[in-house]
């Protein structure tokens, strides 16, 4: 499976301009769209998945253009968008069923185990026969997930897909996408949560104000913040400096102070050492020294 997008733009009616000249390959595997919000990744989500037609560019999955061939790349489609609706006086069992039905499954013993297992996979299999408007908040995001795999789908894209999720759910969810990303499947996860990619995925694009700002592998971009992470021991009039000057990833109180890390190419004047990245802070640093666009996740 492939997905290349060439030039794509879209300009809303009233002038906004949600992607610019967005260029991207997407191969299998598991692929994270990462980026703050307003950055244009539910506009883009949005028209993969023949949602919403670009203003110009072009899209094609596996040789289909996204235009002209829409129902043929939707039979390949599984999605969650992160306003997830479903028919609130179906019991949860029957909504995934009406589900995989949409989805193409004909057969009714085909259907009804393929619905057990899924509720199994997503742990909701306890309340299948409970109301789906019943469900918790994190429950339903689940149920959102199960009808995005109902119908094994060659693509996969999910918008924001651990909202609602508890830590235990999203490790759950995480852990349930790597194993199907073995196959020859795609899956796109866009999200604003960068543990959700540095968990899970091997390539990955920052969206930055509708265009792409990185495409590559997180390990990539995790290597360009090397050297300019630091973890410093300020005292409480330091630490109001340093919040000033500086993004602060995170912030401990000592019984002298404050254990404050931060990226920046340099600290003057703070007592410091360099820490190893992680991708969070790799995010930081890209977002404030080369786009000057950092707000906090």
């Amino acid at each position: 499976m492939k997905i290349t997008i060439d030039q794509l733009s879209k300009i809303y009616p009233n002038g906004n301009r949600a992607l610019s000249d967005v260029q991207l390959e997407i191969e299998n595997g598991m692929f994270g769209l990462l980026g703050p919000n307003g950055a244009g990744k539910s506009s883009l989500m949005r028209i993969l998945v023949t949602l919403m037609k670009p203003s110009k560019g072009k899209v094609t999955v596996n040789g289909f253009d996204l235009v002209k061939n829409r129902k043929d790349i939707r039979k390949m489609l599984g999605y969650l968008p992160q306003d997830f609706r479903f028919f609130s006086k179906l019991k949860t069992y029957e909504f995934l069923d009406y589900a995989a039905r949409l989805a193409g499954m004909k057969d009714t013993k085909e259907r009804a185990s393929a619905v057990d297992k899924m509720l199994e996979e997503v742990g909701l299999f306890e309340a299948r026969d409970r109301q789906a408007n019943r469900l918790s908040g994190g429950m339903k995001r689940r149920l959102g997930i199960a009808q995005a795999l109902i119908n094994s789908p060659q693509i996969i894209i999910v918008d924001e897909p651990t909202t609602g999720l508890d830590p235990e759910e999203r490790i759950r969810f995480r852990n349930l996408l790597s194993t199907i990303s073995t196959n020859d499947v795609i899956i796109i996860l866009s999200t604003h949560i960068v543990g959700d990619i540095s968990s899970t995925c091997t390539n990955m694009a920052l969206l930055n104000r509708g265009e792409v700002a990185y495409s590559g592998s997180p390990d990539e971009l995790v290597e360009k913040a090397n050297g300019k992470v630091w973890l410093i021991k300020a005292t409480e009039s330091e630490y109001m400096e340093i919040n000033e000057k500086y993004p602060v990833i995170s912030n401990v109180p000592t019984s002298e102070g404050w254990e404050i890390q931060v990226v920046a190419d340099e600290i003057n004047g703070y007592y410091g050492e360099n820490i190893d990245p992680n991708l969070e802070h790799a995010y930081v640093y890209f977002m404030e020294s080369r786009l000057n666009q950092w707000t906090a996740i």
